[in-house]
C-alpha cells in the first residue's frame, strides 16, 4: 500500500515530499493507517484532533491520538468543542455541526503552522457512501462525482488543498495495514448506530444492493470517477456563465445578472447557482435540486420585486433593475441608493447641488422653455431620477429632506387628494431598506418631487409653462 500512497501522493494530490502536511486523526482505522503510513514515507506532518465532547469516551479517545502521535515523534495539535452548543445555535444536525467544526479546526492549524495541505483518511468505501447519498438525496456531476483526491478552492480555503490520498484505497486494505502493523484504533460505537443517515446506507442499504450486483462498490466508485472527470471538462463553461452572472459581491451579498445567466444552457445555470450558493455559504451541503430550481423559476420571472428565501438563510431580494443572492438579513450596500441623514434638512440653491451619501448629487437648474416640443419631451420623461418642476407654483427655497411620519403626496396625475408617501414608495417599487433615508424635494411644507417616480401634480409643466426647475439625481461615485 505505501508504494500505491507515495504515487497518490504526488500525482493526485499534488503533495511536494518536503513540505508539511496536516493530517486530521480522529483516532479510527483509516486516520491511523494515514498517519503511520505517511509518517513511514518520511513525510513531514502534524496530527490534529478535535475532541467533539460528545461521548464519555472522548477524552480518553483524544488523549490515545496524542500518545500516538508522541509514540511516531511528531507535533500534535488538540482543541475541543462543544458541538452539541454548535449544533443548537445554528440548526445543524450533530453529524454535520461536527464536521463543520472539525474542518474549521483543522484549516485553522493548517494556516497557523504553514502546511501544504490539510490531509484526511476518507478512503474507497467512503467514498462509494458519498455518491449513494448524493443519488438519493437527488445530485447533479459535482455530487455524483463524489470526493476529489486534492481539492482547491475548497469551503475553507482558497489558498491551503484539502487531500485525500486514501480515496482509492479500500476499507479491507486499511484492516489489513492496521493488522500489519499492530495499530490500535480507537472504536467509535457511533458509526454503528443506524440511526444516522450515512450508518444506515453502509450497513443496511449497501449491503442489500449487493445482492443484486456484487461488485457494486468498485462500480459506483468508478462511475464517480469517469463523472467527476466530465464535471472538470465542463469547467471552463461554468467558469465564463460564473463571470457573467456575478455582477459585483460582497461580504454576504452577490449582485447577479439572471439576464446574462439565462444565456447559457440549463446545466450550466444549475452549476453556477450552486457555486454561488457555496461562496455565500461555505461549508453548505445537501442543496438540492429543488432549491436549484425554485432559484431559476423566480430570476426568469419578469418585473419580480421584494425577497424569495430559499434554503439556509439564502435568499434572492429582487429591486429595480437590480437582483442580488444574499445570505441571511444582510442587505446589499446601501450606496446602491440615493440617501441622506435621518434628521437632515438641506437647503437646495437654484442653480447648485447638493451631495448626499455615498456619492450620490442633486442638482438643480432654471430652464427656458421656448417651444411645445420642449414641454412635450419633459413630459415623456421615463428617467426616474430626473424631474421639472413648473417654477411659477414653486415657493422658494427647496429643501431636502428624509420622510417624516404622516407625510402625503399628490402624485402625478392624482387630480385631486392625495396618499400615503410610504404607499407611494410602494407603488415606486422603491426598495425597502432604502425608504427611510429617501431625500425628498419639498417647498415648503408641501412634496413637489419624490426621486424614483414623477413630480407632484399641481408642479407639472403644462402647455403655458416658461420656465422650469429641471432637477437631476446622479451617482458620482469620484465625487467629481
Amino acid at each position: 500500500m505505501l508504494s500505491e500512497l507515495d504515487v497518490t501522493l504526488h500525482r493526485k494530490c499534488g503533495i511536494k515530499a518536503d513540505q508539511l502536511l496536516l493530517v486530521g486523526v480522529s483516532g479510527g482505522p483509516d486516520s491511523l493507517c494515514l498517519a503511520h503510513a505517511l509518517h513511514a514515507l518520511g513525510s513531514p506532518m502534524v496530527i490534529a484532533h478535535l475532541n467533539h465532547a460528545l461521548r464519555p469516551e472522548a477524552d480518553e479517545e483524544a488523549q490515545l491520538v496524542a500518545d500516538f502521535a508522541d509514540r511516531l515523534g511528531v507535533p500534535f495539535h488538540l482543541e475541543r468543542a462543544d458541538v452539541r452548543a454548535f449544533a443548537e445555535n445554528q440548526r445543524l444536525s450533530l453529524e454535520e455541526a461536527a464536521r463543520l467544526q472539525r474542518y474549521e479546526f483543522l484549516f485553522r492549524q493548517a494556516g497557523r503552522c504553514g502546511a501544504q495541505a490539510v490531509v484526511t483518511a476518507h478512503n474507497a468505501d467512503d467514498q462509494v457512501e458519498t455518491v449513494l447519498m448524493h443519488l438519493l438525496r437527488g445530485a447533479g456531476l459535482a455530487g455524483l462525482g463524489g470526493m476529489a483526491f486534492r481539492s482547491l478552492p475548497n469551503s475553507w480555503s482558497a489558498e491551503i488543498p484539502l487531500v485525500r490520498p486514501l480515496l482509492g484505497v479500500w476499507r479491507t486494505q486499511v484492516l489489513e495495514y492496521i493488522k500489519q502493523h499492530s495499530l490500535v484504533p480507537n472504536l467509535d460505537a457511533s458509526n454503528l448506530d443506524v440511526r444516522f443517515f450515512r450508518n444506515r446506507l453502509r450497513h443496511e442499504l449497501i449491503p442489500y444492493l449487493e445482492t443484486y450486483q456484487p461488485n457494486l462498490g468498485k462500480r459506483l466508485w468508478q462511475t464517480a470517477d469517469i463523472l467527476r472527470e466530465d464535471y472538470r471538462s465542463l469547467g471552463q463553461l461554468i467558469d465564463q456563465g460564473w463571470d457573467d452572472f456575478r455582477v459585483r459581491e460582497g461580504s454576504g451579498w452577490l449582485q447577479i445578472d439572471p439576464t446574462r445567466l439565462a444565456a447559457w444552457p440549463l446545466g450550466v445555470q444549475r452549476h453556477v447557482l450552486r457555486r454561488a450558493f457555496g461562496q455565500l455559504h461555505p461549508g453548505l451541503r445537501d442543496i438540492d435540486y429543488a432549491v436549484v430550481d425554485r432559484a431559476l423559476q423566480a430570476l426568469e420571472e419578469p418585473r419580480r420585486y421584494g425577497r424569495i428565501d430559499l434554503a439556509a438563510g439564502l435568499a434572492l431580494v429582487f429591486e429595480p433593475g437590480r437582483v442580488f443572492l444574499v445570505k441571511g438579513g444582510e442587505p446589499p450596500p446601501a450606496g446602491e441608493w440615493p440617501q441622506m441623514a435621518l434628521a437632515s434638512h438641506l437647503r437646495l440653491e437654484i442653480p447648485g447641488e447638493v451631495d448626499l451619501s455615498a456619492g450620490w448629487r442633486l442638482s438643480a437648474e432654471i430652464v427656458v422653455l421656448e417651444n411645445e416640443a420642449q414641454r412635450l419631451a419633459i413630459r415623456s420623461n421615463a428617467d426616474p431620477y430626473r424631474a421639472w418642476l413648473d417654477l411659477a407654483v414653486v415657493d422658494l427655497p427647496l429643501v431636502l429632506r428624509p420622510r417624516r411620519p404622516g407625510d402625503r403626496f399628490q402624485p402625478l396625475g392624482m387630480a385631486s387628494g392625495s396618499i400615503k408617501v410610504s404607499d407611494y414608495m410602494i407603488n415606486c417599487k422603491l426598495p425597502q431598506r432604502a425608504r427611510a433615508a429617501w431625500p425628498l424635494v419639498c417647498t415648503g411644507e408641501t412634496i413637489a418631487w419624490v426621486p424614483g417616480g414623477g413630480p407632484g401634480e399641481i408642479f407639472r409643466v403644462q402647455g403655458n409653462t416658461c420656465k422650469a426647475i429641471c432637477l437631476a439625481l446622479q451617482w458620482m461615485p469620484s465625487g467629481e
